[in-house]
């Protein structure tokens, strides 16, 4: 009996230590979870929180632990030595990463769903942490950039309201450069592109470096467009009569005075959707970009939420508290269907990625 009550007395604190912080711990947890509904922003401050906590209550309980005072300063100081010497190899890049985070969320440059071109590496947003940003590239694979990284090197992105689309191709001396812009702006027309222009780029050995351009309106279809785009140049060269084959051209079988253009032809097969591609490529990116529309939605509905509570407390007659009331519950139940749909969408992205 004195043996039981000699382990009770000895490892009583330790134990209620260990409970109080599980208990502090798992609320906390909930309370964040609550607040932090339908933004993904705060799983970071949330993270660090839960993670203070816990290393308190570690320490805590390392203290209330049954051992001599020496015993207890060695573990509480290898700790220490152990925690100082993971933070000082990697602070500089740590710090680096999230000041850089900072400052692009601060700058704007682009946001989930915008196409950035970085170091070569081209895609959608789908990601932006705050210690690095994660796209979508044509291939529907994930990449990682750390964000030190973005706000060192130049940052191409597209713009929503629309992009220049360009193909190039190099034609020979022997035809008129007028007939070749005027097939190349067909070809820029039927692709659906708006105001086209031809560049004459450089004036090879052997031929004429020609680049149609035009304004795609929807950037969300500039990878299919360019594809498009390039097809159109074909036919449109083909059609009026031009060859594209360069004065290097060599084939071994003797054809004389063969012209190389492909005889036309009509596809059996149904023509798709230019967005059919770019759903399959950037899925993510999408889902990212409609998360970020609808949490745009939901700051202006709660800003609404703000307005009526404003007018609620001002009211003077029953009537008008009434009215304002409905208006109110109209718009937190909004508020609260945004956020159910963001959580959603979240956890969606979460199970896919």
């Amino acid at each position: 009996m004195e043996f039981l009550k000699d382990i009770f007395n000895n490892w009583y604190a330790v134990v209620l230590t260990a409970i109080i912080f599980y208990v502090l711990y798992v609320l906390i947890q909930k309370i964040l979870e609550r607040q932090a509904k339908g933004k993904t922003d705060k799983a970071l401050i949330k993270s660090i929180i839960l993670f203070s906590i816990a290393f308190i209550g570690i320490l805590s309980v390392i203290l209330a632990l049954p051992m001599e005072s020496d015993q207890k300063s060695s573990i509480t100081s290898l700790i220490g030595i152990v925690l100082s010497a993971v933070l000082g190899l990697s602070s500089t890049t740590f710090i680096g990463n999230a000041l850089a985070g900072i400052a692009l969320k601060l700058r704007k440059s682009f946001r989930p769903g915008d196409f950035i071109l970085v170091n070569g590496i081209f895609g959608r947003v789908t990601e932006q942490g705050l210690f690095h940003t994660e796209i979508q590239t044509p291939d529907r694979d994930l990449t990682t950039l750390p964000n030190l990284s973005l706000a060192t090197n130049p940052v191409k992105v597209t713009r929503q309201s629309g992009t220049i689309v360009s193909v190039e191709c190099s034609l020979g001396y022997d035809v008129n450069r007028l007939k070749i812009e005027e097939a190349l702006i067909n070809a820029a027309n039927a692709c659906g592109l708006s105001d086209p222009f031809v560049h004459i780029m450089s004036l090879g050995d052997f031929s004429i470096v020609y680049r149609i351009h035009g304004l795609l309106e929807n950037a969300k279809s500039i990878v299919s467009t360019k594809s498009k785009l390039t097809g159109h140049v074909i036919d449109e060269l083909h059609q009026a009569g031009i060859e594209i084959v360069s004065p290097n051209f060599m084939n071994q079988r003797q054809v004389g005075e063969t012209v190389f253009i492909p005889k036309a032809h009509r596809s059996k097969q149904a023509a798709t959707e230019d967005s059919v591609a770019e759903n399959i490529m950037f899925d993510k990116a999408e889902e990212a970009e409609g998360i970020e529309m609808k949490k745009k939605l939901l700051a202006d509905v709660e800003l609404k939420v703000k307005e009526s509570q404003e007018e609620l407390k001002a009211a003077e007659t029953d009537e008008d508290k009434e009215r304002i009331q409905k208006k109110l519950d109209k718009a937190m139940a909004l508020k609260e269907k945004i956020l159910n749909r963001i959580d959603s969408k979240i956890e969606e992205m979460d199970k896919n990625s």
